[in-house]
């Protein structure tokens, strides 16, 4: 029989930009859309708030000068041990959806599994927003990191450009079945005009649905126009699937 701690959802939340909210309301739709067993971790540098059901631990450190890991956070899930954590863990940012189920994510054959990026699909990018890995199998990557950051950082964007063209580099990169996952600004959100009197709808088959960019969930259940000057009609079904 399965251990629960063979699954694991792990989040991320630091500073300010998301509140308590996020993580319980990410928990509610995991728990709805995921059957059996798993252990929900976040791992943060402030726990007021979060729901008990969360397991909150310390945000991995890095022996780096002050702020050097600064939007490469992400790296650190790969440590070879993260806070005693073993199993098969699915990592998911704060700002998502989810509107189908989960269980595959865990069980689909293979090593590392990424987003495929979608703007620019004909590149090894991945969107780290959604990965899933073994806990403590990929270190390598984390320490060649700590060890060269400056020709990484001159190499590659940021911790997903990294991330994807390393594990590239050894064959284990592979990307989520099409479809899985979504954006809502490139899949759900009318074009322009249609914007003005269409709401946004999710895609067939889609089950994560992410917020890149301005736009998060709050924003897409309010509508409206944001900074940029996009305009978008309330979507009520953000408000139905974003819940604790």
């Amino acid at each position: 029989m399965k251990r629960s701690d063979d699954r694991i959802v792990l989040c991320m939340k630091w500073g300010t930009k998301y509140g308590p909210e996020y993580v319980n309301r990410l928990y509610g739709m995991v728990r709805r859309h995921l059957t059996g067993d798993f252990r929900f971790v976040c791992l943060t540098d402030n726990a007021d708030g979060v729901r008990p059901e969360v397991e909150c631990l310390p945000l991995p450190t890095l022996d780096l000068a002050p702020g050097a890991d600064r939007g490469w956070p992400k790296l650190t899930t790969f440590k070879t041990d993260l806070h005693g954590l073993q199993g098969q863990a699915l990592f998911v940012d704060l700002d998502i959806v989810v509107v189908g189920p989960l269980d595959e994510f865990f069980t689909l054959p293979g090593e590392f599994f990424i987003i495929k990026d979608w703007k620019r699909p004909w590149r090894v990018t991945g969107n780290s927003s959604v990965y899933r890995f073994r806990i403590g199998a990929h270190a390598d990557v984390l320490q060649r990191f700590v060890e060269h950051q400056a020709d990484v950082r001159r190499r590659h964007r940021n911790e997903q450009e990294y991330l994807s063209y390393a594990l590239h580099a050894q064959g284990k990169l592979a990307y989520w079945p099409r479809g899985w996952c979504c954006s809502f600004k490139y899949h759900c959100l009318p074009r322009w005009p249609l914007n003005h009197w269409r709401v946004s709808a999710v895609p067939p088959g889609t089950r994560i649905v992410v917020f890149h960019g301005e736009i998060n969930p709050p924003d897409a259940i309010r509508g409206g126009r944001t900074a940029r000057g996009r305009f978008l009609l309330p979507s009520p079904w953000v408000g139905e699937q974003w819940t604790a």
